[in-house]
């Protein structure tokens, strides 16, 4: 439970992070609340030989309306989007990482950067229609959530770059939910499901579903949402659309959960919301 041996340093700022980050090679890596890093650094499953930490790094955090849609400090803090129930789907998310000590520590942008399937932020960046704003030593540029993630634990941000801010769509009129599995409170989700729903009168004009969980990338259930567009928000249109849900997926079986049993989780449904114009829709244990 000990890391190998590393440096470390703490620009003061983003060209001083960014120039460290390309002078530490293919070794280096940014430190942007650490609770995906270290860990994995304890147990020795990586070993950077430096660590450029963004905590003294000016504007990187806070949250802003901009253009319809959110404009979000990648150093801003899970708890911060937890308080801040403007944001929907993404405040619901994020009030159930971990527990309060790491959603006070991590970060959305370490988050997303990491790109772990099993974390709750990726799959709800997808049905937002997010992206992310990274610069690096060949300047700025924006990448698409559904770009973003690539592989198992790789996204599309180069070594040498920094994601600097998230941007999301403000679905101001879409009901929304968030729901995971998990044995314990603070583990990550056997398989979380997030939805956004528009309804018009009594008719599912749009809805987007995302899956934590469900395979090496976070994922969209596209089929779920296929069958949910221009139906009625019944129950039984629901579970009709949940059967879908496991479509294309490839969960991966792990000590809690088989691929079978985490399919099975997955196709379960629920609908909450007391009016018309809120109704969320969901698809989760």
């Amino acid at each position: 439970m000990i890391p190998a041996e590393f440096d470390y340093v703490a620009p003061d700022t983003l060209d001083d992070a960014i120039a460290a980050l390309k002078g530490g090679g293919d070794d280096a890596k940014l430190l942007a609340g650490g609770h995906s890093l270290l860990p994995l650094m304890k147990l020795r499953l990586a070993a950077p030989t430096l660590l450029v930490d963004l905590r003294k790094v000016p504007g990187l955090d806070g949250i802003s309306r901009d253009n319809g849609g959110w404009r979000i400090g990648a150093m801003t803090r899970h708890a911060d989007l937890e308080h801040a129930p403007e944001l929907g789907v993404l405040s619901a998310a994020a009030g159930t990482i971990a527990d309060p000590q790491v959603r006070n520590r991590g970060t959305i942008g370490g988050s997303l950067a990491h790109g772990d399937p099993a974390s709750d932020l990726p799959a709800v960046l997808l049905i937002a229609d997010g992206s992310v704003t990274v610069r690096g030593p060949g300047g700025e540029r924006s990448i698409a959530a559904g770009d973003l993630f690539q592989d198992y634990l790789e996204t599309a941000v180069g070594a040498d770059e920094v994601i600097t801010s998230v941007e999301t769509t403000g679905l101001d009129e879409y009901g929304f939910g968030y729901q995971k599995f998990n044995r314990r409170s603070e583990d990550w989700a056997m398989v979380g499901v997030a939805a956004v729903v528009k309804r018009v009168v009594n008719v599912i004009e749009d809805v987007r579903v995302g899956l934590t969980n469900m395979g090496n990338v976070p994922l969209r259930a596209t089929a779920v949402e296929e069958a949910l567009r221009g139906q009625p928000p019944t129950p039984e249109a629901i579970a009709a659309a949940a059967e879908n849900a496991a479509e294309g997926t490839d969960p991966p079986a792990d000590l809690n959960a088989s691929a079978e049993y985490k399919r099975h989780l997955a196709r379960g449904a629920d609908a909450t919301g007391a009016d018309g114009r809120r109704r969320v829709v969901m698809i989760s244990a």
